[in-house]
Order: C-alpha cells, then structure tokens, then sequence
C-alpha cells in the first residue's frame, strides 16, 4: 500500500467553511465532471483532512501550520500511484483541472509526498490500533 499526501492551502479570499464547501461540492467531484475516467484509477481512499490549529500543550501557543487540508489518496501499488499520476497530468484535462484549483486554493504548487507509516502499540494490552476505514 502506497499513501500519497498533499499539503493545500486555500486561497486568502475564503474563509475556512467556503474552502471546504468548496472542495467537498466541488473540486473533490471534478474528475467526474470533465468526464477523466477513471477519476483516479485503481485509488483504493480519497480522503481530504481540514486542519484546526490547537495550543500547543507545552507552551500555550497556537501556530498555524501553513496549510488548511491535508489530502491523501491510497494506492495498492507504486505503479497504481504512477498511472493516477499521469492521468492527473493528461494535457486534455490538465486546463480544466488547474482553473477549478485557482478557484479553491492560494496555488497550483502544492507538496505532495508518498509516506511510509509505522504505528506504534497504544493504549490497553499495549497494542497496535488497527483502524477501519469509512465505507
């Protein structure tokens, strides 16, 4: 399994509540409305993660992280992240996509990484939590 994960900001004209409207209603379903098919092939989850900056509980600051979602997307393999990839780069919907992204965030030039996860043991018995994913 392979994670992808993309830093976004919004653009500074939108409040927090428009940004995510915005790209729940709209951007997120974008791929289906240009008719890319698939959207995003072999994806196995699309999740989009809205941050809310806390105090720190060490020294009571509240720092914004710079970003306002995080998005992941994951795949089984390397090459199903490669072929979403260019897909997403297709020059018959790259246009499209980068005009609806000047709509939602601050730019078109947005970290995207893959991460490799480990989970530590937490809490009773001292084991691993194994999270379910939403239907």
């Amino acid at each position: 399994m392979i994670k992808q994960i993309v830093f976004l900001k919004r653009r500074a004209d939108m409040t927090m509540q428009e940004f995510m409207d915005y790209y729940e209603n709209q951007h997120s379903q974008l791929s289906k409305r240009i008719g890319a098919k698939p959207p995003l092939p072999n994806a196995q989850r699309y999740v989009r993660r809205y941050l809310t900056p806390e105090k720190n509980p060490l020294t009571g600051e509240v720092i914004h992280p710079g970003y306002d979602c995080i998005m992941e997307i994951w795949w089984n393999t390397r090459e199903d992240f490669e072929a979403a990839m260019k897909g997403l780069a297709n020059p018959e919907h790259l246009a499209a996509r980068m005009e609806d992204e000047r709509k939602v965030f601050a730019t078109n030039s947005n970290p995207v990484c893959t991460v490799e996860e480990f989970d530590s043991p937490v809490g009773p018995n001292n084991t691993v939590p194994r999270w379910v994913a939403a239907p």
